[in-house]
């Protein structure tokens, strides 16, 4: 277990590191950046699957083989559901906002369709 104790903390600081990156890079709530705004969405999934990643880890560091099996499997299929389940929340973000703005040409003050 020590092994996939040291893979799940690694996994873990990459993955808070996108997290971290993407909250930096990202753009102030108003732009008009779609991708931008998608990939600052992602942060909190990136940031949550880091948490459980360390908490899976940890556990596989310190408990025993056959108790930290199980904690390390529910730790790696929750950590990759919820960075699945961002993306595609987020992608669902960027299509519905990239159809609205086309919708309005582009000008969201001569459009009575809402662009936000």
């Amino acid at each position: 277990m020590l092994i996939a104790g040291v893979l799940c903390m690694c996994a873990a600081v990459v993955s808070a590191g996108f997290g971290t990156w993407s909250l930096s890079h990202g753009p102030v709530p108003s732009s008009a950046d779609t991708t931008a705004l998608a990939l600052r969405a992602m942060a909190p999934a990136q940031l949550a699957a880091a948490i459980m990643l360390a908490a899976g880890g940890l556990v596989a560091l310190v408990a025993s083989p056959h108790a930290a099996l199980v904690v390390v499997i529910v730790c790696v299929v929750g950590a990759l559901g919820t960075v699945g389940a961002g993306s595609w929340q987020s992608a669902r973000f960027a299509l519905r906002r990239e159809a609205v703005a086309e919708d309005c040409g582009g000008n969201c003050a001569a459009c009575t369709l809402s662009c936000h």
